[in-house]
């Protein structure tokens, strides 16, 4: 708070004045040009008097009259501001070294620039002098002038010593005193500058310019009261600047004396250094507003204290989150009491903030560091607090609210104190079902099996058996699904569970699986007569003429997919097609003709129009229609080229016309089936009965001649390879995993090529994969896929989309999923290999094919949830990366409708984000802190939504939230390189900006 002095005291006390005495009649020069020019000069006409002493030098004779005439004509070059005028004076003192003016010529010059307020020339003249030489009249007035030139020079030790010489001096003792006292002042030595203005005498001095340091000196001393009333004294009588600096020395007296109220309207009046203020100055501002609980004003200031690092910082911080906190903006209170916990300036303050930050991060969630972090950094630091019980129930109760369930898992079996077997067990539970829909059936089964062995509450050991049980079915491990299912079905807490409505659906399919078909019959009767899901129902109708076909009730098959075909189910070409087939094993063909005849004009479209055309030929042929019979297995062999059907329907035409005695037919067509599909069952028998033609037409050797080049198994081989398929199948059916594992292996090796080879595989694959070895099963699933034309074709499909998509190998999965989607018979199967095919382009960023995939799964009828968001977000993507942002932002509205986990936290991201680019500012931090708080797992698109939240902050004019919420993002997301570099250019814009008006603002390029 120093104030510069100006050269008015100079003026004012008369310190310098300019007279050149008249030349004595000694030296008068006969030349009354001489004579003229001093006149000249006297009258202070220097250039003309300049003129006439050039002259005069140039002709005289006289040297005592040519040194004078050279003296006065550089002392009116001096006055005359003319360039080389000390140059001239030089001149003077050396071209005349003899001369009664030398020793004056440079105190001369000095004192005449002095009096002109040019100190630094002044300064490089009185250095010229020899003190020894100034005549004892003028020394004192030497002191001063050299001490008040060192001084302007900021010299200020120099300085003193000149002034120290006069502070006694009747004329020049106040000026140095007040000079001294200033230089004490500047040096911050409060005290020597208050001695020395004590000393001043001159009164106007005193009431002119001492007020403000006075003021300030007292200030500065600790005497505030006497500094409000210096300072209220002085207000009237000061300039500008000055007022702003006394309204300063006021406002922070007051704010000292802890009157805040007073402090106010005076640290307001306070217009900074240079326009700027600072950290402190908001502070104090805030701190008094927060005092008289105006925390509005309050947090306008506050929130002005950017990048603070010191315990003024740290405490406005923290009232500052005590603000937000008053005002119910708990984001804002949580990211203050977050930076005061950083800093350790006040250990009070850092653990008071750090219990608060931990709180608010478990009421409203944290973007910046799991909230189970925070909660455990606080128990860590503060284990024997009295708060340690509270923080230790939040923290389990975080890991649930944030569904971080591995996480409390691993917490509770660490620290089983923290919890009671209730909460283990809903931890046990709850993680069992995220690996369950993580598709970690092995181990959901292994989490779940140690909630209901902790059997705290009744209601979740029967619900861990039921997701066990769906585990161990989805494993292929139905014997050990049936027992859990029947656990779950005797447990007295199962019929007041949300899953026991679907207990019936599911022990129907898990006997329906086992084969033990009449068992599942009461089952789905049960459950299709209920109001469970509908979708469901109608499934287990189905099913339930399904196992009322395969245990030949057809009468009660025909009417189950009767009843079925009544409603709008998603099957209902499949319960036609069975229905026509059961009513030909009841002895009706006609009906049978009928209804499959029927089936083509209703469901030209569908999947199932190769077995219908099969059996159409079966049932021609079986009434003795041969030419109708071999038109429909015409038309399936052309139609449907990659259906498993085809081998049997050539088949089929082959044995027609071998009965119709047409045996080169029968033969052409037995050979395409060899050609076409080796090693199948129909090869070897077709190759059977083409030798029963050949030896009617007595052309054995060329049947001897075509088997030898086949490749496939010798007939003599048969019956090696059944023994050795059979002996490994019996295996299986006993459930004696390895021993069938290896003799599936054992038959693979000894008959690459052998009668069962593809039943082997499959088989084989399906004990691979409940075992959990993918890469195995993989293999024998693919070779199946690769062979087409068996029973087990879409199954293992279905199977290698499954697995080579676990190992995100897209690309060789895109090829299977178009084949699964042109193939598959089962509804589900087709709508998988759709949504795959939809992300699998959008890999390749191909979006107009996501697109028109994102559309085909979307208009699949009875499509879940999960579905929808999956093609919605496709959509949104593609949209996104084609800067259609209003199809996009329709698609992700959809999107957080119906998602959950990460597909959830990107559309909150972006829901922020559209209500950002509308202007809805407080409604896009909404949904950034609804992100935090319900999917802070899912950091990538917190550390984006943050960045949104500190742009709307300061577009809110919340200065520090917006550059500690960056500040956060780039020292918490580094992992996330497109994000940090976002936040850092940011937080750099801001930081320029506030620089501009804050001068404790480091924009970092110094």
């Amino acid at each position: 708070m120093l104030k510069k002095k100006t050269a008015f005291t100079l003026m004012a006390l008369g310190l310098f004045s300019m007279a050149i005495a008249q030349e004595s009649v000694i030296y008068t020069h006969e030349d009354s040009d001489y004579n003229q020019a001093l006149q000249l000069y006297n009258n202070s006409q220097y250039q003309a008097a300049q003129t006439l002493f050039k002259k005069v030098r140039a002709r005289t004779t006289n040297e005592e009259t040519k040194a004078n005439s050279a003296y006065y004509a550089a002392n009116a070059a001096v006055r005359l501001n003319q360039i080389g005028a000390d140059r001239l004076m030089e001149d003077f003192v050396e071209s005349f070294p003899t001369s009664t003016k030398r020793d004056a010529a440079f105190l001369d010059v000095a004192d005449y620039y002095f009096a002109n307020a040019k100190y630094p020339y002044a300064l490089k003249w009185y250095k010229k002098v020899e003190p020894y030489t100034v005549p004892k009249k003028d020394r004192q007035r030497f002191n001063f002038n050299m001490g008040y030139s060192l001084f302007a020079a900021k010299k200020p030790e120099e300085a003193k010593t000149y002034f120290n010489r006069v502070s006694n001096s009747a004329e020049y003792g106040s000026q140095a005193k007040y000079y001294l006292g200033f230089i004490a002042y500047q040096q911050d030595d409060y005290q020597g500058a208050t001695e020395s203005f004590d000393q001043i005498t001159d009164q106007e001095l005193l009431s002119e310019n001492l007020s403000y340091f006075q003021a300030d000196l007292n200030f500065k001393l600790g005497n505030f009261e006497e500094a409000i009333a210096l300072g209220k004294k002085q207000l009237p009588n000061s300039d500008r600047q000055e007022i702003s600096e006394l309204n300063k020395i006021i406002g922070e007296s007051y704010f000292n004396l802890q009157q805040y109220k007073e402090a106010i309207p005076y640290l307001e009046a306070y217009r900074g250094k240079r326009g700027k203020w600072n950290n402190t100055d908001y502070y104090q501002l805030g701190y008094c507003y927060y005092q008289q609980q105006d925390y509005a004003n309050a947090i306008l200031q506050f929130n002005k204290i950017i990048g603070g690092q010191n315990s003024v910082a740290q405490n406005a911080y923290y009232h500052l989150a005590e603000c937000y906190l008053k005002l119910d903006k708990k984001q804002e209170a949580l990211n203050a009491f977050r930076n005061a916990s950083q800093m350790e300036f006040s250990p009070e303050i850092e653990k008071d903030a750090l219990l608060n930050y931990a709180r608010l991060s478990y009421e409203i969630g944290n973007a910046y560091e799991p909230v189970t972090l925070v909660l455990s950094t606080y128990l860590d630091r503060y284990p024997k607090d009295t708060y340690a019980p509270e923080l230790q129930e939040l923290l389990v109760d975080s890991y649930l609210t944030s569904r971080n369930f591995k996480g409390a898992l691993e917490l509770l079996e660490q620290n089983r104190n923290y919890a009671n077997k209730t909460t283990y067990q809903k931890v046990a539970f709850f993680r069992g079902m995220e690996l369950f829909l993580e598709g970690d059936y092995a181990e959901t089964a292994e989490v779940l099996d140690r909630a209901i062995k902790s059997d705290a509450d009744a209601l979740f050991t029967a619900r861990a058996r039921y997701w066990k049980a769906e585990a161990s079915f989805l494993l292929n491990r139905f014997d050990e699904a049936l027992v859990e299912y029947i656990r779950f079905q005797q447990s007295q807490a199962a019929s007041s569970t949300k899953e026991y409505k679907d207990l019936d659906y599911n022990l129907g399919y898990t006997y329906f699986k086992l084969k033990d078909y009449n068992s599942a019959i009461p089952y789905f009767a049960r459950y299709k007569s209920g109001t469970a899901e509908k979708e469901k129902v109608d499934d287990a109708l189905v099913r339930l003429g399904d196992c009322y076909f395969v245990t030949s009730k057809y009468d009660r098959a025909i009417d189950a997919y009767a009843d079925y075909l009544s409603g709008n189910g998603r099957e209902k070409d499949y319960a036609a097609f069975q229905k026509a087939v059961s009513y030909g094993f009841t002895g009706r063909n006609s009906t049978k003709l009928a209804e499959l005849n029927s089936f083509i004009t209703s469901y030209p479209a569908s999947t199932l129009k190769d077995d219908v055309l099969f059996e159409l030929g079966n049932s021609y042929i079986r009434d003795n229609k041969e030419q109708e019979g071999l038109k429909a297995y015409a038309d399936l062999v052309n139609s449907y080229s990659s259906s498993k059907l085809v081998p049997q329907a050539l088949l089929r035409q082959g044995l027609v016309h071998y009965n119709a005695n047409r045996n080169d037919e029968a033969l052409n067509k037995f050979s395409t089936v060899v050609d076409k599909y080796p090693n199948s069952q129909e090869a070897i028998q077709a190759v059977n009965t083409a030798k029963l033609v050949y030896m009617d037409m007595g052309r054995v050797n060329e049947y001897a001649a075509w088997v030898r080049n086949l490749d496939f198994v010798e007939v003599s081989d048969a019956e090696l390879d059944n023994a050795t398929f059979e002996s490994a199948e019996k295996q299986d059916i006993e459930g004696r995993t390895a021993a069938a594992i290896r003799g599936y292996e054992s038959y693979i090796s000894e008959f690459p090529s052998g009668l069962h080879i593809v039943d082997a595989h499959f088989k084989l694959a399906q004990l691979y994969f409940s075992e959990g070895n993918q890469e195995k099963a993989l293999t024998s699933f693919t070779y199946v896929a690769d062979r087409g034309g068996s029973e087990y074709y879409e199954q293992a499909l279905t199977r290698v989309c499954e697995l080579l998509l676990a190992k995100n190998d897209m690309a060789a999965a895109m090829n299977y999923l178009s084949r699964l989607e042109e193939s598959a018979d089962i509804a589900q199967n087709r709508t998988y290999a759709r949504q795959n095919l939809m992300k699998g382009y959008y890999e390749q960023k191909n979006y107009k094919k996501t697109l028109e995939y994102a559309e085909k799964v979307l208009k699949t009828e009875g499509i879940d949830d999960r579905i929808k968001s999956d093609a919605n977000i496709m959509i949104a993507r593609s949209a996104m990366s084609t800067s259609d942002e209003i199809t996009a932002e329709e698609a992700y509205a959809k999107v957080l409708k119906t998602s959950s986990g990460s597909l959830a936290a990107e559309a909150l991201y972006f829901d922020a984000y559209f209500k950002q680019k509308k202007g809805a500012f407080e409604k896009s931090n909404i949904s950034v802190q609804k992100l935090a708080r319900e999917y802070a797992i899912y950091k990538e698109w917190g550390g984006k939504g943050l960045i949104v939240m500190a742009q709307n902050f300061y577009a809110l004019g919340d200065a520090f939230q917006a550059t500690y919420i960056l500040e956060s993002v780039i020292s918490n997301f580094s992992q996330f390189p497109e994000i940090e570099s976002k936040a850092r250019q940011e937080l750099s814009l801001i930081k320029s900006k506030e620089a501009e008006k804050n001068a404790s603002v480091d924009t970092g390029e110094n």
